[in-house]
This record gives structure tokens, sequence and C-alpha cells, in this order.
């Protein structure tokens, strides 16, 4: 096994998949809560339907991954689903520029989620790997929009995204167990 030194913890892909799935489950919930309340043809609210569009798909290819292997989700999801609306709804009251913010930071984590898992899996789990490698890609793209249509811009920048980024941590945590 590539990549997994002695005294390294071996590799958890049913652990792998229940977070995976959460966070995805998680950005659905939170873009549709942007897209409930941003203007329907404003360029931003098109920019975040194509991210959500991508993100509805990486979840389609974790439950089918979970329900193949037998994962069971994490117990969390209603939560995911009440707190991630309600995330991305308040971002976009804020202002489109911290609707981008809240991506920003969101993607920000998922990309080192994301790197720590592909680390941690080495050539252990091919399948599981290519999939993490293509969606980290996809969430960077997502980020770098986010800061090119001015996520800078949001009102309390740093605070709001290094809070989104703690609560990101915390939920990826919790989802890895319960």
């Amino acid at each position: 096994m590539s990549g997994w030194r002695p005294g390294d913890r071996h590799p958890d892909p049913a652990s792998m998949l229940r977070v995976d799935q959460a966070g995805e489950y998680g950005a659905t919930r939170i873009y549709a809560g942007q897209l409930a309340v941003l203007r329907r043809n404003s360029a931003n609210a098109k920019l975040i339907q194509r991210m959500a569009a991508q993100e509805q798909r990486h979840l389609a290819r974790f439950d089918s991954l979970m329900a193949e292997r037998r994962v069971r989700p994490t117990a969390l999801q209603p939560l995911w689903n009440v707190a991630g609306f309600a995330l991305g709804a308040v971002t976009a009251l804020i202002s489109e520029e911290a609707a981008l913010a809240c991506t920003e930071a969101v993607e920000t984590e998922i990309d080192r989620h994301y790197q720590q898992q592909l680390d941690q899996l080495g050539d252990s789990d091919p399948v599981l790997s290519a999939d993490i490698a293509e969606f980290q890609a996809e969430e960077l793209e997502h980020r770098n929009s986010a800061i090119e249509h001015g996520s800078g811009n949001a009102p309390g920048h740093p605070l709001m995204t290094a809070a989104i980024r703690a609560g990101c941590k915390v939920a990826i945590g919790l989802s890895k167990r319960i």
C-alpha cells in the first residue's frame, strides 16, 4: 500500500465515504439556500447554479458508492439539511459576495480534507481515490470562481470565512463517526 508507513493509521474508506457524502449533501443544501434568496437571473446565481449541479453529481456518485459498499450515512444528515440551507440563505441575504465567500471558505476546507484522504488512501482504493481527485479539482474550480467573482468583497470577509471554515472542520469530524 503506497503512502502508508508503519505507525500510520490504515485508511478507512467507509468513514471517508460517510463524511464525503455528508459534505456533498451539505453543499447541495448550501446552494439551495443561496438560490432560494438570490435573484434568479443574476450572474452569480447562474454561477452558483452550475456549481450546485456539480455538487449534485458528486452526491449521486457517493450515494452510489455507499450503496455498493453498504456504508451507512451519517446520522447527522437531518442537521446538515437544515444547517446547510440556513448557511446558504443567510450568506445570500447578506450579499452575493457573502454567498461567494461561503463557497470560498467551504471549498478551501474541502480541498484540504480531500487531500488528506488521498494521502491516506495511497493506492489502496483506486476507485475512491479517482473520484476524490476528480471532485477535488472541481471544488478548487468552485473556490477559484468564487474568488474571481468577488468573494473577497463580502462584508467581514476574514471573520466570515474563518467561522465557516471552523464549522466545516467540526462537521467533517462529526460526520466521520456519527
